[in-house]
C-alpha cells in the first residue's frame, strides 16, 4: 500500500534527480523565469567560469522591476535602469533566451505574463530571482524565489540542491461576505498566524473558499505566501485551472493537452495525507482588511481598531506609520492610491475597481495610479472599456511594470505620505523613503481614491 501524499510531495518527488543520504536533494527545474535585476551577476559568473547556459529553451525573460510606466517608447531616463535593461537584452541575445522587453506585446511583470501566456502549468517546478515567485503555485506548481547564486546554478545545470521543506495546510471553508476579495483572505490569514508561521514550510491552501476562487484570486493568495514566512504556496489544480490554461499561447495543444490534464488530475493531495502543521478558518469571520503597521501581518478588519501590544518593534512600527494603539483606521485621509503589482494587477482586479469607480469622481487630494501587470492586461482594459471609466473619474492609467510596489523605478510615494496599495509589502521605505504603505484589496483602494480617506466599504454593500 503506497503512503498517501500531499500535492507538494507529489510534485517534489517527481522532480528529484538525486538524493544525499539524510541530506539535501537535487531538484530538476522545469521553468526558469528571469528579469533585469537578479540575473546580470549570474550571467557574469557563468561567463567568468566559461560555463554555457545548459537549457536556454527553459528560460523566459521579461523587463519589469526598473521599468518606467510612462513613455515606454522613449529611451529610459534613469542610467542604472537603462544599463540593467541593456544588459538583460545583451545576455538573452548572446545565450538564445526568449526575452519580452519593454514594448513587446508579451511584456509585463514576470508573475503576471508567465501565467497568462500558458508558460505556467500544473505540476511544474518554477523558479525566479524574485521572492513572489510563489504566485505560480496557484496552478498546483512548486514555485519559489531564488537568490542570484541559485540563478547561476539553474543556468548551469537546470537543477538546484535543496532541503525539502515541511508541509503546512491552511483550510478556509464557508462563504465569503460581500466585498471580501482574495486579497482580504490572505491578509486575514497572515494577521491570524503571523509572519513566521510558514518558515521552513510549503503551504497548501484548501477548502471551499479557494475551490470557488478564480485563477486570478488564487494567484493573489499564493503570491503572499512569502509574507507568512513560507517558502511557497500551492492550490490543487482543478477544472478552473485547466480551463484557464487551455488555449493559451504556450499551453499544450489538443491531444497533448488532454494527456497533461489526465496527469494533472492525479496531483491533488490524497485523502489521508498528513501535514506537518494545519490551520483552519471560517470564511464568515473574514472582512475587508487593511494593514496599519510595517509588515503584512499587522492587519485588521477595516471596521476594527489597531490593537495594543507591549512590544518594542510594534511601538516602533506605529511611530513610523504615525498611528496609535486603539484607534480606528476609518476616515484617515489618504493622498495616494496604487492599484497594481504582481499581487493585484490582473484584469479581474481592474474590473472590480472599475465597477466601483464607474460614474464617480476621484477625490481632489488623491493621486491614483492604476498600473496593469502586462501589455495583455493593458489591452484588455482598453477592449473592455475600462480605460474610459478610469479616465472619466480622474485616475491615471499607466503602462505595465512593477511600478509603485517597490522603490526601484520612478513611481515612488513621497516621504511621510500614506498610500493605500494593492501590493504585497508595507515595509518601511518599501514604496519610497519615508513612505507609509497601507495594504488593501483593489475594492478598498478604489473606494479610498473616490473618498480621499479610508471608509468601511461594507456599509455600501449591505
Amino acid at each position: 500500500m503506497s503512503v498517501p501524499k500531499t500535492l507538494f510531495d507529489k510534485v517534489w518527488d517527481a522532480h528529484v534527480v538525486d538524493s544525499i543520504a539524510n541530506g539535501p536533494q537535487v531538484l530538476y527545474i522545469d521553468q526558469h523565469l528571469i528579469h533585469e535585476v537578479t540575473s546580470p551577476q549570474a550571467f557574469q559568473e557563468l561567463e567568468a567560469r566559461k560555463i554555457p547556459i545548459f537549457r536556454p529553451q527553459q528560460i523566459v525573460a521579461t523587463a519589469d522591476h526598473n521599468t518606467p510606466t510612462l513613455n515606454q517608447h522613449l529611451p529610459v531616463k534613469d542610467a542604472l535602469s537603462r544599463n540593467q535593461l541593456k544588459q538583460l537584452s545583451e545576455n538573452c541575445q548572446k545565450n538564445g533566451i526568449t526575452l519580452y522587453e519593454l514594448g513587446h506585446q508579451y511584456n509585463g511583470i514576470v508573475h503576471v505574463m508567465a501565467p497568462e501566456l500558458g508558460i505556467t502549468q500544473p505540476g511544474m517546478t518554477i523558479v525566479c530571482g524574485d521572492s513572489h515567485t510563489s504566485t505560480h503555485g496557484a496552478f498546483g506548481s512548486i514555485a519559489f524565489g531564488i537568490g542570484t547564486s541559485q540563478v547561476a546554478q539553474v543556468f548551469a545545470s537546470q537543477c538546484l540542491l535543496l532541503t525539502k521543506p515541511k508541509s503546512l495546510r491552511v483550510t478556509v471553508n464557508g462563504t465569503l461576505k460581500k466585498g471580501v476579495l482574495p486579497k482580504d483572505v490572505i491578509l486575514y490569514i497572515i494577521s491570524k498566524i503571523g509572519t513566521n508561521a510558514g518558515t521552513g514550510y510549503f503551504c497548501e491552501y484548501a477548502g471551499e473558499v479557494f475551490e470557488n476562487m478564480s485563477m486570478e484570486g488564487r494567484m493573489t493568495v499564493c503570491n503572499m505566501s512569502i509574507e507568512m514566512g513560507a517558502r511557497g504556496g500551492m492550490i490543487a489544480p482543478d477544472e478552473t485551472t485547466f480551463n484557464y490554461v487551455k488555449g493559451r499561447e504556450f499551453a499544450p495543444k489538443d491531444v497533448e493537452f488532454d494527456k497533461k490534464v489526465a496527469y494533472w488530475k492525479t496531483l491533488p493531495t490524497d485523502a489521508d495525507a498528513v501535514f506537518d502543521k494545519e490551520y483552519t478558518f471560517d470564511a464568515s469571520d473574514i472582512e475587508p482588511m487593511v494593514t496599519y503597521g510595517t509588515n503584512p501581518g499587522m492587519g485588521i478588519k477595516i471596521s476594527g481598531n489597531i490593537p495594543s501590544l507591549k512590544d518594542a518593534s510594534f511601538k516602533k512600527s506605529l511611530e513610523y506609520m504615525g498611528f496609535e494603539a486603539g484607534e480606528s483606521m476609518l476616515n484617515k485621509p489618504i493622498n495616494y492610491v496604487f492599484i497594481g503589482s504582481c499581487t493585484n494587477s490582473r484584469i479581474e482586479d481592474f474590473r472590480v475597481a472599475a465597477q466601483y469607480i464607474k460614474g464617480k469622481q476621484k477625490a481632489k487630494n488623491v493621486t491614483a495610479w492604476l498600473v496593469p501587470g502586462s501589455k495583455q492586461v493593458e489591452a484588455q482594459i482598453e477592449a473592455e472599456g475600462l480605460k474610459g471609466i478610469f479616465e472619466a473619474a480622474g485616475f491615471q492609467l499607466r503602462q505595465p511594470g512593477c511600478s509603485a510596489c517597490l522603490a526601484m523605478n520612478d513611481d515612488k510615494i513621497p516621504q511621510g505620505e500614506y498610500c493605500v496599495s494593492t501590493s504585497n509589502r508595507n515595509f518601511e521605505g518599501r514604496q519610497g523613503q519615508g513612505a507609509r504603505t497601507i495594504l488593501a484589496s483593489p475594492l478598498v483602494a478604489a473606494a479610498t481614491a473616490i473618498e480621499g480617506k479610508i471608509i468601511d466599504i461594507t456599509q455600501q454593500l449591505n
